[in-house]
């Protein structure tokens, strides 16, 4: 059985107002991953995810998709420690 990871990721370009939270949230859920999306002061989104490295790489080239009225011009990922503590996928505010 493949190992969860955990990833912090910040996702930049046209990313707020077009509801890329959302879209976020849908991808991850029908991956069956865990964690947040939120909207960060500086114009980007960020979120933080957990489980598998397989269904984590699909969930990001959906994020580099984007919803339709949303540009994505950069994805940075940095790894985090995976902690299991997450109850499903939220939208934070």
């Amino acid at each position: 059985m493949e190992g969860k990871i955990r990833l912090h990721i910040t996702i930049k370009g046209v990313v707020q107002g077009v509801g890329f939270r959302y879209f976020t949230r849908r991808a991850a859920r029908e991956l069956g991953l865990e964690g947040f999306v939120r909207n960060s002061r500086d114009g980007n989104v960020e979120a933080e995810v957990e489980g598998s490295e397989n269904r984590i790489e699909i969930f990001l080239n959906e994020l580099d998709k984007g919803p339709p009225a949303s540009n994505v011009t950069a994805i940075d990922t940095d790894p985090l420690v995976s902690g299991g503590d997450y109850q499903g996928f939220e939208i934070r505010f």
